[in-house]
């Protein structure tokens, strides 16, 4: 194994990958990888893939033994509700089931939200204030977007530690990498997701309300509407992409913010930045870090050529910090960044982040009152991070107010 070669395995490579992405970028910005994929650190190049329109069908990959072993260990069934959510369709399915749910995730519905947020989040900040000392991710940074994705969809009350166990499973799906035991196990997970789905769309049918799930039963365009499976994959994504990305950028982002202390001071005495600041934050430390296509047709990208039916990652945290966009400062936090928002945190193309705006919505009041909040916050000890690939993020992040 050349030195060069993506290895997210490497030791400390989940506590900070960052260094090896730089050398990715210098070195092999567009590599085949010998398990079968191509990876893309590059912004320009990121950003040609995410744009160019690519298939996210996995029945459009070339055969691959790595790729079959596991979808062999998974049963034989595509992950994440049989391939059936927007996040794995193309066109004109996708175009079709974005439209739907669309209608429902509108901004001003998300919009509508920011009282509550605030009032969860106070009631969190009132928690630590009383405590002391308290672990961030498991007082503010999780609680907050999976309460908010909970009463959005109005999913009655659930076993909160076992919901997140299986979410915590099934999005190691989108990791580029993994054993057939993991894929087993992200397949167990999503079956009993969907099953409990299924219950709580039956139940919403008989018992309609003024929520999400109740919106995108009855939607309808053009006379179409979701299948009951169909709804199933949408409410699973909405479901998990709703909390799991968000703890990320609210944990990691305070991470950063209190390792760097200058940065920090510079927010505080101007709150107006916050806007800006989770933008950079998105940047600096993406909650997402890759995103992947197949190609359907030969792909010129950085003066290679990958061949059609290849499983490409776009290594969107790589982009965020490549220089050659960024400029010299890359590594650098910088909240008042002037093109802090050309992150491609939320990806790009047709596959941007639906949820881009209630992430910002939760990221900016989390944020922005909590450091307010506590002029003495400061870290009690070592960050603990997840020990995921893509949905990279602290797990554990003990601070004292």
């Amino acid at each position: 194994m050349t030195e060069t070669l993506f290895n997210p395995f490497a030791p400390g490579f989940t506590e900070d990958p960052y260094p090896h992405y730089r050398e990715l970028r210098d070195l092999d910005p567009v590599q085949e990888h010998p398990l079968g994929f191509w990876l893309l650190t590059r912004h320009a190049e990121v950003t040609a893939l995410l744009r160019a329109g690519m298939s996210a069908e996995q029945r459009n990959l070339a055969p691959h033994p790595v790729r079959d072993q596991m979808r062999e260990a998974a049963g034989g069934e595509d992950w994440r509700s049989g391939g059936l959510s927007m996040l794995d369709r193309d066109p004109p399915d996708h175009t079709r089931l974005r439209g739907l749910v669309a209608k429902v995730f509108t901004p001003r519905a998300i919009a509508a939200l920011e009282s509550r947020v605030v009032e969860l989040v106070d009631a969190a900040l009132d928690r630590m204030a009383e405590a002391g000392r308290s672990n961030l991710v498991d007082e503010l940074a999780f609680p907050l977007p999976f309460t908010v994705i909970n009463e959005m969809l109005g999913m009655p009350p659930a076993d909160e530690a076992h919901i997140r166990e299986l979410t915590g499973t099934l999005v190691r799906s989108l990791e580029p990498l993994a054993d057939p035991d993991l894929a087993r196990r992200i397949s167990a997970a999503d079956a009993e997701l969907a099953a409990l789905t299924a219950e709580v769309i039956a139940w919403k049918r008989a018992n309609p309300g003024d929520d999400l799930l109740t919106a995108l039963i009855h939607a309808e365009e053009n006379g179409a509407v979701l299948s009951d499976d169909e709804l199933v994959a949408q409410v699973v994504l909405l479901y998990v992409a709703g909390h799991e990305t968000t703890v990320n950028l609210i944990s990691n982002g305070v991470v950063a913010l209190l390792r760097d202390p200058g940065q920090l001071a510079a927010l505080r005495a101007d709150p107006e930045l916050i806007g800006n600041a989770v933008e950079e934050l998105l940047r600096y430390d993406s909650p997402v870090q890759s995103s992947r296509r197949i190609t359907l047709a030969p792909f010129e990208v950085g003066g290679r050529e990958i061949p059609p039916g290849t499983f490409v990652v776009a290594s969107l945290a790589s982009a965020n910090t490549d220089e050659r966009f960024w400029g010299a400062d890359a590594d650098e936090l910088k909240l008042d960044r002037p093109n802090a928002r050309y992150h491609v945190s939320f990806g790009a193309g047709p596959h941007h982040c639906l949820g881009a705006a209630l992430a910002r919505l939760e990221g900016r009041v989390a944020i922005g009152r909590l450091v307010r909040r506590f002029p003495d916050l400061a870290l009690d000890g070592e960050v603990e991070w997840n020990g995921r690939i893509n949905l990279r993020g602290a797990a554990k992040v003990p601070v004292r107010v």
